[in-house]
């Protein structure tokens, strides 16, 4: 049984923002693979729900007038994963999404709902993070952008104002071209598994393949929201690509993370996996992009 208050059928991105308006305690829903279960729990019982699931104008991919690739909100996660531009420009996001749960999960769950809950844990936060990502916002006085690290406020919180919804994600051209990832999942099952902690690496090399011209890291569980590791980054671009730079690339990730003690993984461990995931993550990206180790 799900106790509702009232449901409210959006008819258009501006009709969206209306009803958020008008009914400020209300909930957006859209593929409902997490407000149901929370509804149900009784976490958001009684709650009035705007559904924003019928716009099809928040769905698919594309590039931009400015050749970023632009996700809509309401793309779910296996329309992600088997999209031919996704695969081109960003495969790992690809792979991090198709990580999601099962597959009736991937089928409804969206990319927005993933963002926008706010949690740490999302497959496809450290992965947008990494690669700069840029939320499209939308409410009553028009459309604005955040970067995503200024997205995430804290844990369960995004930056959404009264009558706003998240609209699209955008790549911009500088944070995928000639950019190869690898995105590395720590859980204790393969599949329906929350993250224990999640590692995205991508990486640009010089045109001879012998030195790191760019590259990201983000991790999710290690820290209160998703994050870069700037230190980590700062160390490893402009240096060649030999095993010693590699491994002193993972530990320079302790200087950024502060992962938490927990019941799922305590906070030694997780730094443990996080110098690990880094390392190995970044010799994957290194070898997608063409490269060898030294």
């Amino acid at each position: 049984m799900y106790d509702i208050k009232a449901l409210y059928e959006a008819e258009s991105v501006q009709d969206a923002c209306r009803l958020l308006t008008e009914h400020p305690e209300a909930q957006v829903i859209a593929g409902g693979s997490d407000v149901l279960v929370q509804v149900r729990e009784g976490k958001r019982a009684g709650k009035e729900l705007v559904s924003i699931y019928m716009l099809d104008e928040l769905r698919g991919i594309s590039i931009d007038k400015d050749e970023n690739v632009r996700i809509g909100s309401l793309t779910s996660f296996s329309n992600i994963t088997k999209n031919p531009i996704i695969q081109e420009k960003i495969g790992v996001l690809g792979e991090a999404v198709n990580m999601i749960g099962g597959p009736q999960v991937r089928a409804i769950g969206t990319i927005g709902g993933n963002t926008c809950n706010g949690v740490t844990s999302a497959d496809s936060a450290s992965t947008l993070h990494a690669w700069e990502a840029i939320i499209e916002i939308t409410g009553p006085d028009g459309v604005r952008y955040d970067k995503i690290k200024d997205f995430y406020i804290k844990a369960g919180t995004v930056d959404l104002n009264l009558g706003e919804i998240q609209t699209a994600i955008l790549i911009p051209k500088e944070s995928y071209e000639n950019c190869f990832g690898h995105y590395i999942k720590y859980g204790k099952r393969n599949a329906l598994e929350i993250a224990n902690i999640g590692c995205s690496v991508n990486v640009r090399l010089s045109k001879d393949k012998k030195t790191f011209d760019r590259v990201r890291i983000a991790y999710g569980v290690a820290g209160p929201v998703p994050m870069r590791a700037p230190s980590a980054e700062a160390f490893i671009n402009g240096k060649a690509v030999t095993e010693e730079n590699i491994e002193q690339f993972g530990k320079e990730v302790l200087n950024d993370i502060n992962p938490r003690e927990s019941w799922r993984g305590g906070k030694k461990f997780r730094e443990h996996m996080a110098v690990v995931m880094a390392q190995r993550a970044l010799r994957e990206s290194i070898r997608k992009a063409g490269g060898e180790v030294r």
